[in-house]
């Protein structure tokens, strides 16, 4: 009885198998397409938060223009993310990764949001789990 296992050759929705580390593929895919996109929108609409007060001041006084604006341009790079995440997941995943790294940092230097930098590094964390397992071989 072999224990190893064979890659497969298609790891598409419609094919999933009973493979946990292809189930697990599906499920970091789809959560570091959607959040991404979701929270990438509303960088330009602040519904679900005041987004510039994640700005660190010294971010913000290196980037040009208001902590606003800077948004809207954190919401354009998390929406390309999203979107790279779903198309490639093996670079989607490593840009997620060094995103959340880089939001680890502004929010470390910003007092009162350790918890908020803890939980990022859990998203890192499964960011780089995703790479991983999209970076597994396939059979031709």
């Amino acid at each position: 009885m072999s224990t190893t296992s064979t890659p497969r050759t298609d790891r598409s929705p419609s094919r999933l198998s009973a493979d946990p580390a292809d189930q697990a593929f599906l499920v970091l895919r789809t959560a570091f397409t959607v959040a991404p996109i979701i929270f990438g929108l509303d960088k330009f609409a602040n519904i679900l938060t005041d987004w510039p007060q994640y700005l660190a001041p010294w971010i913000d006084n290196i980037v040009p223009g208001t902590a606003q604006q800077a948004m809207y341009i954190v919401g354009v790079v998390e929406i390309v993310a999203g979107i790279l995440v779903a198309l490639r997941p093996r670079i989607g995943g490593l840009v997620v990764a060094a995103w959340l790294l880089g939001i680890i940092v502004n929010l470390l230097t910003l007092p009162g949001y350790y918890d908020v930098a803890l939980r990022d590094v859990g998203l890192l964390a499964a960011a780089i789990a995703l790479w991983r397992l999209a970076s597994r071989p396939t059979t031709t």
